[in-house]
């Protein structure tokens, strides 16, 4: 009986330990991260683009173009619109006026985030449809605080053209009809990319 169990634990112990190998190879053939060619993807020198642009936001009339979509149950009391959350499909033109060229949608979302200012989070992408840019957007993520003169907000990202994409786009407001809500905002974007 001794013998039979030392020859069961024996075996049981190279099947284990096979098993283990078996397991740290095939381990080896899975990465969670390695580093890869930049070239073999495609990404040659990174270039610094700038980009110029009006974004129309058109709360009003039959056909906005931004349009309340929650709200806290304290909104309306207050002096900030705090909670106040607006989905965008804001044209980009050339030009201030709105019938200038269209060169891209600022698709996403806006919302008023303090309490003491009229300070939006933003978190949209410019969406361009405009020669060789076609098809490929940034990603911005930031604050604006929109009756400053200049507000900056950072580029996180991008697609097509644009993958890979880090910047910032600088905000002026061209014009606010106090009446509508309906502005104009002149943007000025700065990005690196490949």
């Amino acid at each position: 009986m001794a013998k039979t169990l030392r020859s069961f634990v024996s075996h049981y112990t190279i099947l284990l330990t096979l098993l283990f190998l078996l397991t740290l190879v095939g381990a080896g053939d899975r990465h969670f991260s390695r580093p890869l060619s930049r070239a073999k993807h495609g990404l040659k020198k990174e270039k610094l683009s700038h980009l110029h642009f009006y974004f129309h936001d058109i709360v009003s009339g039959r056909s906005p173009t931004a349009i309340r979509v929650a709200e806290a149950p304290t909104t309306q009391n207050s002096s900030t619109a705090f909670g106040a959350v607006m989905m965008i499909d804001d044209p980009l033109t050339a030009g201030p006026e709105l019938g200038s060229k269209l060169v891209g949608k600022a698709q996403g979302i806006y919302a008023s985030a303090s309490q003491t200012e009229l300070g939006f989070l933003m978190v949209l992408n410019f969406a361009f449809m405009e020669d060789k840019y076609n098809g490929s957007y940034l990603s911005v993520l930031g604050r604006n605080t929109v009756f400053s003169a200049v507000r900056e907000m950072p580029i996180v990202g991008g697609s097509g053209l644009f993958r890979f994409a880090r910047g910032y786009a600088r905000a002026k407001t061209h014009k606010v009809d106090f009446n509508t809500g309906d502005a104009v905002v002149e943007y000025n974007v700065y990005v690196l990319h490949y």
